[in-house]
């Protein structure tokens, strides 16, 4: 029997084959497409969906503690000493590990672990006038990582007179993912120095961190890339050169401060932004932030209130007295502010201007610094009257503050404000949840996330008071609004 196909025209035979080889490929990729999903379910489309992937498929590690942060101080031989009283506020041998790198060894050991520093003379340094200490401190990110400690998640730089809130930079480590490249911190508060060095740069005063991977990479290729910036002045302005070519930006961090002013910090610290504050620097060169107290009397006393309660430090805190026409400003475990009449929220979260440029010869305008400010009268009986902290105290998750009266000027004032000797202040114990709130409902077998901006505290002024007001700090209601009722 003759085959029937050689009786078509070489034509249809051509689009007969066509046809079957185009129907055979559907019909295999949609088979493949059916035998896919069947191993293996689509991949979640909604941030809801991808939480639930992933919480179901993997388990998560457990949560970042402070065991989990290892902290590298830069010091030297001749200044670790009279830092220590700095040092010592923040560091615990029993819980915190820190490792203090010196330049050569000390006459006496130091009270916490340390390590001399490798000679850096074959690297190159050209800043005019600059330090060639610059380059040893920037290599301590390689020296630590090179140790091999282990379980670290993230790697914490500063000075010897940095000052840490080491239970707050947890809370703020822990949004971030430690397994993935994270290089974390704050610039300078001038505006001029961001110029002058770079404002994509966190600054090594006032602390910063970097992820245990991204440290690793970093540490193979730091020695070359310093190579390449011998004319950058600082140590933190090449671990960012270095950090940035390996496509890393900063992530910014408010509560990290390098404090590049001088003078009186007051307005600053009265006027703290709605995040945890994690570090402070410069304070033996700034004039001492409790009146009749030294530099480390000051922070020692500050301190008090951060063992207290570290999250809510500096908290900003408005409430109204409309009986009195009075405004009253709470920068917890700091001061109290009680203004005459009705002050807008937004002309209080300002920081008043009582300190000046870190540039000597800077004018001291809003310009000169990169945050809100506003006019710190000259005349002292024109600012309010403030109430520094006296004492703290805490228990079953409730904490008691009293703040005492500066008298360090005879000014007239009303009634309501005259007879005032102290405020004391009642406060719940703020958690570590930096904003984060996660919620574990088991339903059907899901989990919720449900993540939460910080929200500033609403406060109330308890009647009738003389001598003495009481202040009552809690959560605003869902639709309460921080303003002076008409």
């Amino acid at each position: 029997m003759r085959n029937s196909a050689a009786k078509l025209p070489p034509r249809r035979l051509k689009l007969l084959l066509i046809l079957l080889f185009t129907t055979s490929t559907f019909y295999l990729l949609n088979r493949h497409h059916i035998l896919l999903n069947l191993h293996c379910p689509s991949p979640p489309t909604t941030t809801s969906d991808l939480f639930l992937h992933t919480s179901l498929s993997s388990t998560p590690p457990p949560a970042t503690t402070l065991r989990h942060l290892f902290f590298s101080v830069a010091s030297s031989a001749s200044s670790f000493s009279r830092r220590l009283p700095f040092l010592s506020l923040w560091y615990s041998p029993n819980t915190t590990r820190a490792l203090l790198f010196l330049d050569k060894p000390p006459l006496s050991p130091p009270p916490l672990p340390f390590f001399v520093s490798s000679d850096t003379s074959r690297f190159p340094y050209s800043f005019p006038r600059g330090h060639r200490s610059a380059v040893r401190v920037a290599r301590i990110v390689k020296e630590v990582f090179d140790r091999g400690e282990s379980d670290v998640r993230w790697f914490v730089f500063g000075d010897d007179d940095t000052v840490f809130v080491p239970e707050n930079l947890v809370g703020v480590l822990s949004k971030y993912d430690h397994e993935k490249w994270y290089y974390i911190g704050s610039n300078s508060e001038s505006s001029e120095q961001n110029l002058r060095m770079t404002f994509g740069m966190a600054y090594g005063g006032g602390g910063f961190a970097i992820s245990s991977p991204l440290a690793r990479v970093l540490s193979r290729v730091l020695d070359s890339c310093l190579m390449r910036y011998p004319h950058l002045y600082g140590s933190d302005h090449r671990i960012s050169s270095c950090i940035y070519e390996l496509g890393i930006e900063l992530t910014r961090e408010p509560g990290f401060h390098q404090l590049d002013v001088r003078g009186d910090l007051f307005g600053l610290l009265t006027a703290h932004p709605l995040s945890p504050l994690i570090s402070l620097h410069h304070l033996e060169i700034v004039e001492p932030i409790f009146p009749r107290k030294n530099q480390t009397e000051a922070v020692q006393h500050l301190f008090k209130a951060v063992r207290a309660d570290p999250s809510r430090i500096l908290q900003q805190t408005v409430c109204y007295d409309h009986s009195s026409n009075l405004t009253v400003s709470v920068a917890w475990g700091y001061a109290v502010q009680v203004f005459e009449g009705h002050l807008l929220l937004p002309d209080i979260l300002a920081a008043q201007r009582s300190f000046t440029p870190w540039r000597r010869r800077g004018i001291n305008i809003p310009s000169q610094y990169v945050f809100d400010t506003r006019d710190y009268p000259q005349d002292p009986c024109k600012r309010p009257v403030v109430f520094f902290l006296e004492d703290v105290a805490s228990g079953t998750g409730r904490v008691w503050s009293k703040y005492r009266r500066n008298n360090s000027h005879s000014c007239s004032k009303p009634d309501a404000i005259e007879n005032l000797k102290d405020v004391k202040v009642f406060s719940k114990k703020l958690q570590h949840n930096a904003g984060l709130v996660i919620l574990s409902v088991l339903h059907r077998e899901k989990l919720q996330l449900l993540a939460m901006a910080p929200r500033r505290d609403c406060c109330d002024i308890i009647h009738p008071f003389k001598k003495s007001m009481v202040i009552d700090i809690r959560h605003c209601g869902v639709n309460e609004l921080i303003a002076m009722n008409p």
